[in-house]
Order: C-alpha cells, then sequence, then structure tokens
C-alpha cells in the first residue's frame, strides 16, 4: 500500500513539475565547438524558443570525438526538461563507428524533433590546383602519404565522409581531425591539409565570395544554392552519397508532457519567418518530426551508416 502512495505521489509531483515547466534557464549542450551548422542553427532557434517560454536557453559547446563528451553529459542528466542536446547525425555516425560508448544512443534519450537537414561540401583552398575531383584525386596519387584531408573530431559525419572519400577514390591520403570549423579552414588555407569536407551551411559565404572553391557536394543531387558544383557522384564517384540532419532530445524518462511542449516550441521557431529566412540564407532545409518520428529517423540513421562502414570496409574505433 505504501509503494502504491509513492508512486501516485511521484505521478502527481511529476504532473506539476510539467505544468510549471520552464521555471529556470534550460542548457542545451551542443557537440561542435561555435561557428558550425550545429552551433549556428541552435543558436537561431533556441533564441526564439527562450523568447516564447520567457526562460534563457543558454548554448554549451561541448566538441569532441564523436560528440561523446556532450552526448554522456545528458544521458546522465536528471530528466527534467533543464538539460537537452542536439542530438544530430554524428550520433547516428558515432553509434556504427565506435565499438564501445558509455551511453546507449536509442535508449538513454528522449527525442524532441528534428529541425533541419543539409549536406557537405568538399572543399580547397583559391589557390588550389584541383578545380574538379579528378584533378584532385590525381594530385594525391602524385603525392602519396603527403595528402591530407581536414575533418572535425573523429566519429563525426565530416569525418566518415573524408574516409569515405578515401576508401571510394583509394586515396593515399591522412585525414587531420580538428576541434571546429574555423580550425579546419585555418588549416586548409596555410595547406596544412589540402582538401576539407565540411557542412555547407557555414562555408556558403565564403565559397560564394572566393574564399574557398568548392569542388563538390556530397548529396546526391546539386545543392540549389550553388548549382555549379557537381556531385561526388557526377565526379566519378557513383554511388557517393552523405547528408546530415540535428534535432533536439533529452534525458530518457523526461516527462512526456515536457518532450510535448519542446516540441510545439521548436515547431513554431522553425516555421517563424525570421527563422525560415536564415534557414534559406545558410541552405538548410526545415526537417520537422514528432518525437516518434527523430526516434525512427536515428534507428535507421544507425543501420545506414552500419551498412555503409561494412560495405566500404572502414575501420571502426
Amino acid at each position: 500500500m505504501r509503494l502504491i502512495r509513492y508512486f501516485a505521489l511521484a505521478a502527481c509531483l511529476t504532473s506539476a513539475h510539467a505544468q510549471t515547466y520552464p521555471t529556470k534557464p534550460i542548457r542545451l549542450l551542443v557537440p561542435f565547438g561555435p561557428g558550425g551548422v550545429g552551433d549556428i542553427t541552435s543558436r537561431a532557434v533556441m533564441q526564439r524558443v527562450g523568447e516564447a517560454i520567457n526562460q534563457q536557453i543558454i548554448i554549451d559547446n561541448r566538441p569532441s570525438a564523436g560528440g561523446i563528451v556532450a552526448t554522456e553529459t545528458v544521458a546522465k542528466s536528471e530528466p527534467d526538461g533543464y538539460t537537452m542536446m542536439l542530438l544530430n547525425n554524428t550520433n547516428a555516425v558515432s553509434a556504427a563507428m565506435f565499438k564501445k560508448l558509455p551511453y546507449d544512443t536509442v535508449k538513454d534519450f528522449s527525442m524532441v524533433t528534428t529541425i533541419g537537414a543539409f549536406s557537405l561540401a568538399v572543399l580547397v583552398s583559391p589557390d588550389s590546383p584541383a578545380k574538379t575531383v579528378k584533378e584532385l584525386i590525381a594530385l594525391a596519387n602524385a603525392n602519396p602519404g603527403k595528402f591530407n584531408i581536414g575533418s572535425i573530431n573523429i566519429g563525426t559525419t565530416q569525418y566518415l565522409a573524408g574516409e569515405l572519400l578515401k576508401s571510394m577514390a583509394n586515396l593515399d591520403a591522412a585525414t587531420v581531425p580538428f576541434n571546429n570549423t574555423a580550425g579546419v579552414l585555418t588549416a586548409l588555407r596555410g595547406n596544412s591539409v589540402q582538401v576539407a569536407i565540411e557542412f555547407l551551411p557555414p562555408v556558403l559565404g565564403q565559397i560564394r565570395a572566393n574564399g574557398l572553391r568548392a569542388i563538390a557536394v556530397t548529396s546526391l543531387t546539386r545543392f540549389a544554392l550553388l548549382p555549379n558544383v557537381p556531385t561526388l557522384a557526377e565526379s566519378g564517384l557513383p554511388g557517393y552519397e552523405v547528408n546530415s540532419w540535428n534535432g533536439v532530445a533529452v534525458p530518457a524518462k523526461t516527462p512526456p508532457a515536457i518532450v510535448a511542449r519542446l516540441n510545439r516550441e521548436i515547431h513554431a521557431a522553425v516555421n517563424s519567418p525570421p527563422i525560415k529566412q536564415r534557414f534559406a540564407e545558410l541552405g538548410v532545409e526545415q526537417n520537422l518530426a514528432t518525437p516518434e518520428g527523430m526516434k525512427k529517423l536515428l534507428i535507421d540513421e544507425i543501420a545506414k551508416w552500419n551498412a555503409l562502414i561494412d560495405k566500404a570496409k572502414i575501420s571502426r574505433l
């Protein structure tokens, strides 16, 4: 009888908490450094959400290999709605790439909603002799052991995109990881790396200003804002495709009412005219979902990356 009363009291307290939520600032952990697409989209959307709920949403950047530090922190946080995570395609990649993780990517989280989807670009410096993927491959083959690919941390979508490029093009190249986009681009301009693979949104302006040269995109279709840049599949690597997405998750067992509230507020923010315009400027496609839809996407993506890693014979970490 006491046990029944305990659970009844716990349920009442949970319900009351959900009804008054939020009463203090909320923290969103981003598993990347400042300046990347995850950081840019998070700040835009969460500022709008914070205004709607009358609470500050603090962006907490925690870059690490495979996003493990941020993901583990959120997985072990209180399920009270005050700690969120920018869960994204890197988490699906990590679940496939790493042999062991300190959390279960699916079971330890409650999904809230996806936010956006986007492609990646294969980049070289403006003075690089490689103007096409074929020329890039020839340049790498002419300099065995001296050709480097710049990427964000090991276990990320960018990292796997580079590994897949190496595998499919049979490149003798090393992948050099950096903590953030700025580090990758600095190394590219300084010729410490000869090619970089990065999400399009944070580098689109520099491509348009001729500060970077995009020689291919990783999607199966061309990017609408860069119609003259071919896909890797068009450039001699048929079947190459890497895309990405991001969304918001909270620790497992977060009250469903709080998950539903966050879902509604994020959807409203992403559908607002200012965010629609910002996404369009960045080249991010709106990609909203139900919690169930986001969970299915995550599970499907993990399966896809597992199959891709096996097919390309990429070594797991």
